[in-house]
């Protein structure tokens, strides 16, 4: 999967934890990208099995778009703690940082790097 279909995948997954429900528009509000652009990707994610979309417009996550979904916000989340603690950057710099990274890094990288993270976090 190309970084902005993770991208579009991610973030319909955490505006569904916070808002419930999700629609075309609210992805685009959140990434600040135009209608047509979200569109065309939540035609995309739908050819692909990852997402539906109701009647009404609701955008849900399929099971595979949602194992999709969860994978890469495990990649952000690890990746941004990750960073704080090695590099002691901000958090806002840790986000920015994890979000382009989580796209490229290999699995071998990242196991590396949840190990790390289990063996330093403070208990």
């Amino acid at each position: 999967m190309h970084e902005s279909g993770e991208d579009y995948i991610e973030t319909i997954y955490l505006l569904k934890k916070k808002k419930g429900v999700v629609r075309s528009i609210d992805v685009a509000n959140e990434l600040e990208f135009s209608r047509p652009s979200v569109s065309r990707a939540v035609g995309i994610l739908k050819e692909n099995g990852l997402i539906t979309m109701e009647a009404d417009g609701e955008l849900n996550l399929t099971a595979e778009g949602l194992k999709v979904a969860k994978a890469v916000y495990a990649k952000h989340t690890n990746l941004t703690k990750f960073l704080m603690m090695t590099a002691g950057v901000n958090e806002t710099i840790a986000e920015a940082d994890a979000c382009r990274i989580e796209h490229i890094i290999s699995p071998e990288t990242f196991k590396g790097i949840k190990k790390y993270i289990k063996e330093h976090e403070e208990k």
